[in-house]
C-alpha cells in the first residue's frame, strides 16, 4: 500500500471535513488566521499535495514556487481572487471551489443586511439598550418601505438572481447589470431591466446590491464617481468582495449625507476596516457572515473536501473545478 496522500486544511472547519478527509489523507490542521501570510505559507506548502485553503491565505505565486508537490488546491469560497490561478495552470495545479451551495444563504444574508439598515434596526435596538425608550412615537426610526423602490443588481448570477427573487415578493422593482444579459424568459419571470451602464443604474436605483466577482474590471467599481451619481436617498448594500468598492471614498460619501446608507458584510482589507467606515453615519457593519449558516458552510466544506479526494484519491465525488 502506497504512501497516503498529505493534505493541509488551513483552519479547522467542521469536523465532519475533516472526519472525511482523514479517512483518505494525512491531514494536518492549521490554527485559525496561521496561514494568513506570505511568509507562512511559503515555510509549509512544500510539505502537501493538496491543500483546503481559505479565502483569507494569499496562495502567490512565490508560495506555489515552494510546492513542487502540490497538485491540488480548494478553497472554501465560491471566489478565489486569493489564489495566483495563472501561476496554477502553468504548474497544472487544479484548483476547485465551492460554488451553488451558499447561493440560498447568502441572499438570506443579503435581505437581512438590507432591512436591518433601511428598518434602521442596529440604531434603534442601541436606543432601547440605551434606556431611551420612551414608549411608541409617531415619527420615532422612520425607515424605507420597500414596496416600489428600485433595487439595482450588479451581478445577476447565483446569487444576484437569488436576492432578485427575494426583493420581488417585497413589491420592488428590479433593474440589473451584468457582464451577460439574461434570458428573456429570466428577464421577464424577475420583471428585471437590464441596464447596461453602471452609472445608470446607480443613477435610477433607491438601494443598489452589489453580487460581481471581484477582478481587474469591477476593482472600485463603487468610486466616487459611482457613488457621486446615486441618489441622496440611496443606499448600497455589499456582500460580495470588498475591494469592488473604494471603501474611503465610501465613508466621505456616507460622511458627507451624500447617500443615505450602506451595508457592508465585507472588506478591501479584510479583517481591517477603513477608520472613517467605522464612524460613518448610517451603516450597518457585519464581520463577513452573509453566508454563515450551518448547514451552507459544512456543505461549503465538504464540496472543497471533495475537490481534494477526486483529484489525489481518484475518488468521483460532486465538486466544481475552475482550473
Amino acid at each position: 500500500m502506497g504512501t497516503r496522500p498529505r493534505v493541509l486544511l488551513t483552519e479547522p472547519v467542521f469536523p465532519e471535513v475533516a472526519y472525511l478527509l482523514h479517512q483518505h489523507v494525512e491531514l494536518d490542521v492549521g490554527e485559525r488566521g496561521v496561514y494568513n501570510t506570505e511568509a507562512a505559507l511559503k515555510a509549509v506548502f512544500g510539505q502537501y499535495d493538496g491543500v483546503l485553503s481559505m479565502l483569507s491565505n494569499p496562495i502567490t505565486q512565490a508560495v506555489l514556487e515552494t510546492a513542487p508537490r502540490l497538485k491540488v488546491i480548494a478553497n472554501h469560497a465560491v471566489g478565489y481572487n486569493n489564489i495566483d490561478i495563472d501561476a496554477c495552470k502553468s504548474r497544472s495545479i487544479r484548483v476547485a471551489n465551492t460554488p451553488g451551495v451558499l447561493t440560498d444563504a447568502t441572499a438570506d444574508g443579503t435581505l437581512a443586511l438590507l432591512l436591518a439598515l433601511v428598518r434602521r434596526i442596529p440604531e434603534a435596538q442601541q436606543h432601547l439598550r440605551d434606556g431611551n425608550f420612551d414608549g411608541w412615537h409617531p415619527t420615532g426610526f422612520l425607515g424605507l418601505e420597500l414596496r416600489g423602490q428600485v433595487l439595482g443588481i450588479i451581478g445577476m448570477g447565483r446569487i444576484g438572481t437569488a436576492v432578485a427573487e427575494r426583493c420581488r415578493a417585497f413589491g420592488m422593482q428590479i433593474i440589473y447589470h451584468n457582464r451577460k444579459r439574461a434570458s428573456a424568459p429570466a428577464e421577464a419571470r424577475l420583471q428585471a431591466t437590464y441596464i447596461k451602464n453602471v452609472h445608470e443604474l446607480a443613477q435610477q436605483s433607491d438601494i443598489i446590491t452589489l453580487h460581481c466577482p471581484l477582478s481587474d474590471a469591477t476593482h472600485h467599481l463603487v468610486d466616487t464617481a459611482f457613488l457621486s451619481v446615486m441618489k441622496e436617498s440611496a443606499y448600497l448594500i455589499n456582500a460580495t468582495r470588498g475591494p469592488v468598492v473604494d471603501e474611503a471614498a465610501l465613508a466621505a460619501a456616507l460622511h458627507a449625507h451624500q447617500i443615505a446608507g450602506a451595508g457592508i458584510d465585507v472588506y478591501e482589507q479584510e479583517p481591517a476596516i477603513h477608520a472613517s467606515l467605522l464612524d460613518a453615519p448610517n451603516t450597518v457593519l457585519t464581520p463577513h457572515i452573509t453566508s454563515a449558516t450551518h448547514h451552507t458552510r459544512r456543505q461549503m466544506g465538504m464540496l472543497a473536501a471533495a475537490a481534494i479526494l477526486n483529484e489525489l484519491c481518484g475518488m468521483d465525488l460532486k465538486c466544481n473545478f475552475v482550473v
